[in-house]
């Protein structure tokens, strides 16, 4: 009889080991750390301790991911609160820039606005139309090297050394963008492509409507 003839007996007769249950503790086999001879239940428990590490490692890992969920939620729902307070242009931009800068600890932000408001700030500089082209492009939040982007140039002397970046559209209710809202950093790896952007996008969103609800 061939080692595959009894699998394949096993396999179709699951009964066999509840007739013959002594016969598992006559079954042997290598330990993966020591390399001595166990049997097939103690092989077991240690297949169940291993996978109870591995369960409890992910569910660790799934509780810090909530934490740090539930952490940035709350400063999202703090900047929202900061918005809605505004009642003019001049303090949505300093609601942006105060908690993206503070909450956040994002070290650089800026904004462009071209198509709502006016007022004499950097907000409202001159921006070439290649950005705009660009911002209006843009299906979700950039994400990546500050390398080759024009916006980096915003920051004055800091652009130089800065690594890593992400661009939020901004954009009215019928999808024209008006506007660009820039976070940056030296880390080269603070806004990287794979980065969800599902909370960067709620940020452009309400910085859209609070920006609209004010234009002067």
């Amino acid at each position: 009889m061939k080692s595959e003839d009894v699998a394949h007996y096993l396999h179709d007769h699951p009964e066999f080991f509840d007739q013959y249950a002594d016969m598992l503790a006559l079954v042997t086999l290598p330990d993966p750390h020591s390399g001595r001879a166990i049997s097939i239940t103690e092989k077991q428990l240690f297949n169940l301790r291993d996978k109870v590490r591995t369960l409890e490692s992910k569910l660790v890992e799934l509780i810090s991911f909530g934490e740090e969920n539930d952490a940035i939620s709350g400063k999202v729902h703090q900047l929202a609160v900061a918005l809605i307070a505004a009642t003019d242009q001049a303090a949505v931009v300093r609601a942006l820039y105060s908690h993206l800068g503070g909450a956040f600890a994002v070290p650089h932000v800026t904004l462009r606005l071209w198509g709502a408001g006016q007022g004499g700030g950097n907000e409202f500089d001159a921006v070439a139309d290649a950005v705009k082209a660009f911002a209006s492009s843009l299906q979700r939040p950039y994400c990546g090297t500050s390398h080759g982007q024009e916006s980096a140039a915003w920051f004055g002397e800091a652009g130089a050394h800065l690594r890593s970046m992400t661009q939020l559209p901004l954009r009215e209710s019928g999808g024209v963008c008006f506007g660009l809202l820039v976070m940056a950093s030296e880390e080269p790896h603070r806004f990287y492509p794979e980065l969800g952007t599902l909370y960067l996008e709620r940020i452009g969103d309400m910085a859209s409507a609070a920006l609209l609800r004010v234009v002067a």
